[in-house]
């Protein structure tokens, strides 16, 4: 067992995707409650190092790029980290590179999951287990649970004030917003859904905001004009994520697939309806804001879950667990904010 008294630096390292670097902001909440005087360095990809921005627990943000000069940023990364002389590693992803770099840190205490190839370096190595309901930030929290406590934190993220005053202007009358998209196919609420959804709304006084980034506009585009009543406004590309997550928090609810909103909205505890398609929660990646709501197929879908994650298409070609999810059960969510 470490002696814990005498950590005084940690570095977290979590160099997936945007809703995963979301979902281990958790464990830097937990660690600075456990280690008041600690530094707390965070690894990410480049490109999600924006959503760290203005953590007041962070010390600094590492940044690995892995798209040009592969090999030499890998070395260069793993040269930095061992200099800089953490006493615990925690290394939150299960891919081979994050691994090497936990391994060759020469911390005294370092964590991962056992999925991870350089696992046998590890001083705590969790046995990562997807399913039974136990959410990611439970799973993660395995990792630090000897250094800190048996609660796990909720992920948080912190928007500048600068962030919050660029999106003043679209709080002057109630309002949801709406992220429609998702990298994944299956995991997409289909487009006529929203459409649907969305006309349902007329007549509620509420503004319509819809999230995504530049590669959504297109999209959403077809959403908006396909529902001429609604007055719904495009916001594609056009907020930051800690923008976004700045409008979701005064929302009277944020509608949005399981993918990165969803965990954006966690992370601001801003009320969200969660539609799960080809997924399910029980994978642990739900929703946690105080006030949240998973919508899902009503029908028993012997094909689904199809996978752990997304797909480019529904392997059977009906995906029906995205399009037998009934309007009634988004605008229940709504409605029940209304009654509030």
């Amino acid at each position: 067992m470490p002696q814990t008294n005498i950590f005084s630096s940690f570095l977290v390292i979590q160099t997936a995707f945007i809703g995963d670097v979301i979902l281990a902001t958790g464990l830097v909440e937990n660690i600075r409650a456990s280690y008041p005087e600690a530094s707390i360095d965070f690894l990410v990809r480049k490109g999600n190092e924006t959503l760290l921005q203005n953590n007041p627990h962070i010390r600094e943000i590492l940044v690995l790029n892995k798209k040009q000069n592969k090999y030499r940023n890998i070395w260069n990364m793993m040269s930095r980290v061992r200099k800089n002389r953490y006493d615990a590693v925690i290394n939150v992803q299960r891919f081979a590179t994050s691994g090497l770099i936990a391994a060759y840190s020469g911390a005294r205490y370092i964590a991962g999951f056992d999925k991870n190839p350089f696992s046998w370096f590890f001083t705590q190595k969790v046995v990562h287990r997807l399913g039974g309901g136990i959410h990611e930030t439970r799973r993660n929290h395995e990792l630090i649970t000897p250094l800190t406590n048996e609660r796990a934190s909720r992920p948080v993220l912190y928007p500048s004030q600068s962030d919050f005053e660029v999106v003043s202007a679209y709080k002057k009358k109630r309002y949801i917003c709406i992220a429609p998209t998702s990298v994944w196919y299956t995991k997409q609420f289909p487009a006529d859904g929203w459409i649907g959804f969305i006309r349902s709304l007329a007549g509620k006084n509420v503004s319509i905001y819809l999230l995504g980034g530049k590669e959504d506009a297109g999209i959403i585009d077809g959403i908006i004009t396909a529902s001429p009543d609604s007055h719904a406004v495009n916001l594609a590309g056009k907020l930051s994520l800690l923008q976004s997550a700045a409008l979701m928090r005064d929302a009277v609810m944020n509608y949005v697939n399981d993918s990165a909103p969803m965990h954006i909205a966690s992370a601001m505890n801003a009320p969200v309806t969660a539609v799960f398609c080809s997924t399910v929660p029980d994978f642990g990646f739900g929703p946690l804001s105080d006030i949240s709501y998973v919508v899902e197929t009503k029908e028993k879908l012997t094909c689904r879950p199809c996978g752990n994650h997304g797909k480019k298409a529904c392997p059977d070609g009906h995906f029906k667990c995205g399009k037998t999810i009934g309007n009634d059960q988004l605008l229940s969510t709504f409605q029940n904010q209304e009654n509030h």
